[in-house]
C-alpha cells in the first residue's frame, strides 16, 4: 500500500488529544477561607452520607464543636444508644412468641401424653386454672414398657409426679432386701420397681 493512498488516510491513527487540565479542587466551605478544601467532615444529624470540604486547619477547628447529639434531650440520647446495639432494627422480648411457649416439652412428646387437641380454657386440667391440675392431660396414650410400668408400681396412668414418687419411695420401703431378711422374691420385686421408676422419670412422668 502506497503511502499516499486513500485508504492509508482513512486508517491513519489520530494524533492524541492532549490531556484536559485537570479539574481545580474544590475551595474550604469556611467561611472567609479560599485554601483547597480537601478534608470531609460530616453535615450531622439526619443528614448521613452528606460531608463539608474544609482545608486541614479548619477541619480540625470543624471537629472540636462537632456533637452529633446536639438539640436532643438526655432521654433520647439514651434511647438512641440503646437502639443502636442492635443497629436500630426492632426486636422483641423472650416469650413473645406464643407458639413456642405453648409447643409440648420433649419428654410430653416422647411418652406420647401431648395431644393437638387445643385447650385454651384448661378444661382438660384438674381444677380448670393454669397451672392447678397435672402437666400432662387426663387422657395418656402410653406405650407398652410404660404401661407396664405403671402396672409393676400399682398406679393408674393419670398418677401425677408426686404419686408417683410417693408411691416409689413406698414400694422401695417395702421391697428393699434388708426389710426382708434377704428374700429373693422381695429382691426381684425391688429391681423392678427400680426399673419401672427409672423409665418413668426418663419419659418425664415424673
Amino acid at each position: 500500500m502506497r503511502l499516499d493512498s486513500k485508504y492509508f488516510d482513512r486508517i491513519r491513527t489520530r494524533r492524541k488529544r492532549e490531556q484536559e487540565a485537570e479539574q481545580a479542587p474544590p475551595t474550604c466551605q469556611w467561611d472567609g477561607c479560599d485554601k483547597k478544601g480537601s478534608h470531609r467532615a460530616p453535615v450531622g444529624r439526619n443528614a448521613e452520607g452528606q460531608f463539608f470540604l474544609f482545608c486541614f486547619e479548619h477541619v480540625k477547628e470543624y471537629n472540636k464543636g462537632y456533637n452529633y447529639f446536639s438539640g436532643l434531650s438526655d432521654g433520647e440520647i439514651a434511647r438512641y444508644q440503646k437502639e443502636a446495639i442492635t443497629g436500630h432494627r426492632p426486636t422483641w422480648t423472650v416469650g413473645v412468641n406464643k407458639a413456642a411457649k405453648d409447643s409440648p416439652l420433649h419428654s410430653e412428646v416422647r411418652s406420647g401424653a401431648y395431644t393437638r387437641v387445643r385447650d385454651p380454657f384448661g378444661f382438660v386440667k384438674e381444677g380448670g386454672g393454669k397451672g392447678s391440675g397435672p402437666r400432662f392431660p387426663q387422657a395418656r396414650k402410653l406405650k407398652s414398657l410404660e404401661s407396664k410400668a405403671f402396672d409393676t408400681m400399682g398406679l393408674h396412668a393419670n398418677a401425677t409426679s408426686a404419686e408417683i414418687k410417693s408411691r416409689y419411695k413406698e414400694l422401695v420401703k417395702k421391697h428393699h432386701p434388708d426389710a426382708n431378711g434377704g428374700d429373693r422374691g422381695s429382691e426381684e420385686r425391688f429391681r423392678a420397681v427400680i426399673q419401672a421408676y427409672q423409665l418413668l422419670k426418663q419419659n418425664g412422668f415424673c
